[in-house]
Order: C-alpha cells, then sequence, then structure tokens
C-alpha cells in the first residue's frame, strides 16, 4: 500500500515539477527573444519582430494548455503540423532551458569552490611587454558546455520525430505460462497498442503497420486501446484500417484512457462490431484452438483514483469473469491493473499506455524512462506470484510464493505519440508474443 501511494505523490510531485520547468523555460526563452528584438534599429522591424514573439508565445501557451484542459485538447488535437511544430518546440526547449541552467550552476559551483579552497588570490601572468594575461580557457569552456547543452534537445526532438516516430519495429518474446494446455502450446498472439490516430498517426502509417501485423502470421490479433487522441480524430478511419488484420481467432480489443477523455468508448465499440471484430468492455469470450480453450477478458480503461482523489478498487466487477478451469488471458489498457489481476488468478495480462516513455536515456549503464514516474511496469514483460495479495508490506514477502506459478504482464510500447511526437529509444512497437508450456 505504502509503495502505491509513495508511486501516485512521486507522480504529483513530477507533473508540479513538469509544469514549472515548462513555465520557467519559456519565460526564459520569451526574454532572449524580446532582448534580441530589442537591439534591432528599425522601429518597424523591432515591433514586427516582437508582434511576431508575442505570437508564438500565445501559441505555445495554446497549446500547452490542450495538452491540459480536456476541451481545449479536443479541439486543437487534429492541428496536423501545427501541434507537431509546437508539441516539438515545449518538449525541446524546457529540456535545453534545463540543460543551461545545469550548465550555469556548475559553473557556479566551480567558482564557489575554487575561491573557497584557494588560500590566496591566484597572481595573473604577465607578458614580456608587461601586460597582464589571462587564462579564459575556464570561460570559453562553459561558454562551450551551456552551446552544446541548449543545442542537443533540439537536435534530439528533430531526430527522435524524423527519424524514429515511425520508425515501427517487430517485438517476439515467449512467455512461459503455467499448466499451459497442449494445444495452446506456441499460440501466437499479435498486440498492437496506443495508435493514437491524427496529426501525429496519419491513416496511411496505420495501414502500413497492419501490413507489418499481418506478415506475423498471428493465431490471434489485440488491440489494447488508444485508438485516438481526442474526439476530433478519426476514429473510423483508425478503426476501419484495423480491420485489415487478420488471424483465425479474430481480432479482439479494449478501450484507453483516451477513449474515456473523448467519451467515445461505445462508438468505438460499435465501430468493431460493424467491421467484424469484438471489443471486450467488462466482457469475456472463451476461444478455442487446436482442441484447447483459453478465457479473454477485456476491461475499459482502468482509473486508479476518482477526480477527488479517492482511490478506486483495481478490475472492479471482474472476479465473475475469471476461470479456474481454463487459462485467462486479460486485455487492460493500463498496467497498473496487474497486481490485481494477478490476485485473481488471471495469467497474462496485455497493457500498454506508457508508450516506453517515449523516451529512454542509458546514464551508467542504468536505462531511465519518464514512465518510471507513473508505473513500474513501463515495457515489456513482468511477473508476480499468482494469487499474490495486491498490495503487499513487509509481513507479506514474495519469498513466500516462491513455488507459486507466475502471472504475466506484457506492456506494449505502443505505434503513436501523445504530448511531443518524439521517440528516442523507445521506438513504436508491433508485439508478436508467443505462449510456451512449462
Amino acid at each position: 500500500m505504502m509503495f502505491h501511494e509513495a508511486l501516485v505523490f512521486l507522480g504529483v510531485l513530477a507533473a508540479a515539477a513538469g509544469l514549472s520547468l515548462a513555465f520557467l523555460s519559456q519565460r526564459y526563452w520569451f526574454a532572449r527573444a524580446w532582448r534580441f528584438a530589442g537591439r534591432i534599429r528599425r522601429p518597424a522591424w523591432r515591433n514586427g519582430l516582437r508582434a511576431a514573439v508575442l505570437a508564438v508565445l500565445a501559441a505555445v501557451a495554446l497549446v500547452a494548455l490542450g495538452g491540459i484542459a480536456r476541451n481545449l485538447r479536443d479541439t486543437i488535437s487534429r492541428g496536423s503540423w501545427v501541434t507537431a511544430f509546437f508539441g516539438l518546440w515545449l518538449v525541446s526547449s524546457t529540456f535545453a532551458y534545463l540543460f543551461i541552467k545545469l550548465v550555469a550552476g556548475a559553473e557556479w559551483s566551480w567558482r564557489r569552490l575554487r575561491s573557497a579552497f584557494s588560500a590566496t588570490p591566484p597572481i595573473p601572468a604577465t607578458s614580456a611587454a608587461g601586460a597582464e594575461t589571462i587564462d579564459h580557457s575556464r570561460r570559453y569552456f562553459f561558454q562551450a558546455a551551456g552551446f552544446l547543452a541548449g543545442a542537443v534537445p533540439f537536435v534530439s526532438a528533430a531526430y527522435g520525430f524524423v527519424a524514429e516516430r515511425l520508425r515501427f519495429e517487430v517485438r517476439q518474446v515467449e512467455i512461459p505460462i503455467a499448466n499451459l494446455p497442449e494445444g495452446l502450446d506456441c499460440l501466437r498472439i499479435v498486440q498492437l497498442s496506443d495508435i493514437h490516430v491524427g496529426s501525429y498517426m496519419p491513416v496511411q502509417q496505420v495501414r502500413r503497420a497492419v501490413g507489418m501485423a499481418n506478415e506475423l502470421g498471428g493465431d490471434l490479433v489485440v488491440v489494447t486501446g488508444d485508438f485516438l487522441t481526442g474526439r476530433t480524430d478519426p476514429l473510423e478511419d483508425c478503426i476501419a484500417e484495423l480491420s485489415r488484420l487478420r488471424a483465425p481467432l479474430g481480432v479482439w480489443g479494449c478501450n484507453g484512457n483516451h477513449e474515456v477523455y473523448a467519451g467515445v468508448e461505445r462508438d468505438a465499440a460499435a465501430l468493431f462490431h460493424r467491421f467484424g471484430m469484438k471489443l471486450l468492455r467488462q466482457e469475456n469470450a472463451e476461444l478455442r484452438w487446436q482442441g484447447s480453450a483459453f478465457n479473454l477478458i477485456g476491461v475499459d480503461y482502468q482509473r486508479q483514483r476518482e477526480s477527488g482523489g479517492i482511490r478506486v478498487p483495481m478490475l472492479a466487477g471482474v472476479e465473475p469473469l475469471v476461470r479456474r478451469d481454463i487459462p485467462n488471458v486479460l486485455l487492460s489498457h493500463n498496467p497498473n491493473s496487474f497486481p490485481r489481476a494477478a490476485e485473481l488468478g488471471i495469467e497474462l495480462s496485455l497493457a500498454g499506455h506508457t508508450h516506453g516513455g517515449q523516451v529512454r536515456v542509458e546514464i551508467l549503464d542504468h536505462r531511465w524512462s519518464p514512465a518510471q514516474f507513473l508505473t513500474p511496469y513501463v515495457a515489456g514483460l513482468y511477473q508476480r506470484p499468482l494469487f499474490a495479495p495486491e498490495y503487499l508490506d513487509d509481513t507479506q514477502p514474495f519469498s513466500q510464493f516462491a513455488n507459486t506459478p507466475p502471472s504475466y504482464i506484457y506492456v506494449n510500447r505502443g505505434l503513436g505519440t501523445i504530448g511531443a511526437p518524439v521517440r528516442l529509444g523507445v521506438p513504436p512497437e508491433i508485439a508478436l508474443l508467443t505462449l510456451r508450456r512449462v
């Protein structure tokens, strides 16, 4: 319980810090642009440039608010290059400001340390002509470091937008399931997630991803939510493209949080039905393959808290859908439902939601992703003991479940992006999951 509370607190703290940092960064860049415009001698040009700076600032504020306010987000979600440009600007300018300030802080610390450890002030060197000479190497070093610190985020954002954002990658993962019926051994599940069709994910790119998924020859295809970002995005076009997916056991899905935000949960389910697929909403279905059966369960986005901060039970009402006689596979967009799913005895959960953080960096052999502030299940395969309590404390260590078969969750990195149209070190993913009998 304490661990989950700490995660929520860290998430709120990170959000507050991010908003503060974004505000300070925009103020910094605005001040620099304003001062630069003030150096122009011609009044008409100076006033025109300052007017342009104000217009850009207003547009950035509008896009930023669109990421927070639901109604505004829905209004501007299909701004094509406009939202793409300002999304790139917000992210790169914020990180550039942060890195510049870190360099400035390092220079300030160096000066303070040098003054503290110097017993006497340094004696300046003199040239042969008697003129004093000054060593500018330190000053040039910090100036160059500041320039590079400011440039790297802009270059990285441009690379993440152009090179990695649409570089779809197939990931093949084998998942060992205890007591898996013989007929389900080597069952192949193709998973897509977090498509976010719209300005950052054109319909033709969805078509390309569908083509790649069909080439994998999966026995079952699942799509774990977030078909769109806002209500103005082309949901029907997206689901029409998904209907081109082919698998003997069909195409199944669940709603994500953006279907909830846009108020299109029922629309998505109706479109799935119209195009010959099935979107599960607190429902289950028994599927049979090679003489063996398994239970496929699907739920809408699982909130952890209500708007007032009150904790909401995960997977409420799902217990009657869980089978004890055959394996269970759960489609739940939010990976934070995994502990409860494992407690219910669900052998495999498939989720998305995190996008793998969209950005992953490696520092001193440690990989870091922004999604770590929101969930311990960022991307890939995780496990915990079947039937282990959702909330474990020090009196209930995992060691007591050493002989218990594991429950697994696979968290898909998704196809689309949210916030900024950038991926760095986290390419968009099409997963091919193969179940293995153990």
